[in-house]
């Protein structure tokens, strides 16, 4: 079976996925949402190259918990890619695609493995949902309004019909949100 591009991420109320200053306090990570689970349904990480400077070789400040080290592990256990018009090459850590995204993700794709997970940033996220790439959206609503900052959805080019796949609501006010998108409709 052919593995998909997963977008999973967090979203406020009114749709930001940063605040306007990048902030992303407001972010709840609730254990009952299991990420794990999802981090272990998943082998690549697909990263914007200011995603990946910020986030791609993180580690959790001096003492993290058990369970943020856990994390960390697993999120950096993934094959990494990491999408840039500047940056070329492969260092040891991830492989960077400059162009033909949409030929090299379906090469990704179509190579055996699990699903593959969509980080981001926002530019990237447009560029897959322009070209059809993303074929499921797990999106976590917080529950805050911010006013202003980065909205998840910009640029989008056309209509896209999803649907619905599940909803879950958790007792942090989170509500997950799954919709498969399908390019044959």
């Amino acid at each position: 079976m052919k593995r998909r591009v997963i977008l999973d991420l967090a979203v406020t109320l009114d749709g930001f996925i940063e605040g306007k200053n990048g902030e992303v306090d407001w972010c709840i990570m609730d254990s009952e949402m299991e990420f794990h689970h999802f981090l272990n349904q998943i082998d690549a990480i697909f990263y914007g190259r200011k995603s990946y400077d910020l986030w791609g070789q993180y580690t959790p400040d001096i003492e993290p918990t058990d369970s943020e080290k856990e994390f960390w592990d697993l999120v950096h256990s993934k094959e990494k890619y990491v999408f840039s018009r500047t940056q070329k090459g492969t260092d040891h850590k991830a492989v960077f695609i400059n162009d033909r995204i949409l030929e090299e993700v379906n090469k990704i794709k179509n190579k055996p493995g699990k699903d593959i997970w969509l980080y981001g940033g926002a530019s990237l996220i447009t560029t897959f949902i322009n070209l059809g790439l993303v074929d499921e959206f797990r999106l976590s609503v917080h529950p805050v309004v911010l006013g202003e900052g980065k909205p998840l959805f910009v640029d989008i080019k056309q209509r896209l019909n999803l649907k619905m796949a599940t909803t879950r609501t958790f007792s942090s006010g989170v509500v997950q949100l799954i919709y498969h998108f399908d390019a044959n409709k």
